[in-house]
């Protein structure tokens, strides 16, 4: 079964946009310096005027996040590793390609001018973003698709 059948079957989806909530809240909270400044007032305002914005984007993306992770899974189910986390960060730039990839879609895609231009200006430091969560979040997705 692959990553995405296990992780959006019925059951398991509400459990594993509820566990992505959380590493998205801990990822944010974890970061540190000048920079980590400006992402955690922007999480902040972006969450204080939509309280389930996160939840909303990861319920709309899941499904397109977890296809592009689908080859990634495979390649760790070959290679018998037993943490997802681990894996993933040992091929994080192919890892962060693919998840980045999906809102690079999303955006090019979108007519809201707002959301573009907001999108353009997070776009150079997210590579790292992801790449830094990318132990967490292959943990968490691991914990919902027991093949692995």
């Amino acid at each position: 079964m692959t990553l995405s059948q296990q992780l959006l079957a019925e059951e398991t989806r509400p459990a594993v946009v509820a566990a992505l909530v959380q590493v998205v809240r801990q990822e944010v909270a974890d970061k540190r310096g000048i920079s980590a400044v400006a992402l955690k007032a922007g999480y902040a305002g972006a969450t204080t005027v939509v309280p389930n914005l996160v939840e909303r984007v990861l319920e709309r993306l899941l499904p397109e996040f977890a296809r592009a992770l689908d080859p990634l899974w495979d390649g760790f189910l070959a290679a018998d590793d037993t943490e997802f986390g681990s894996y993933l960060a040992a091929h994080g730039r192919a890892a962060s390609s693919a998840l980045l990839g999906v809102t690079d879609t999303r955006v090019a895609a979108s007519s809201n001018e707002p959301v573009k231009k907001a999108y353009r200006a997070v776009r150079g430091k997210a590579d790292g973003h992801v790449e830094a969560a990318l132990p967490r979040l292959g943990a968490t997705l691991q914990r919902h698709a027991p093949a692995g």
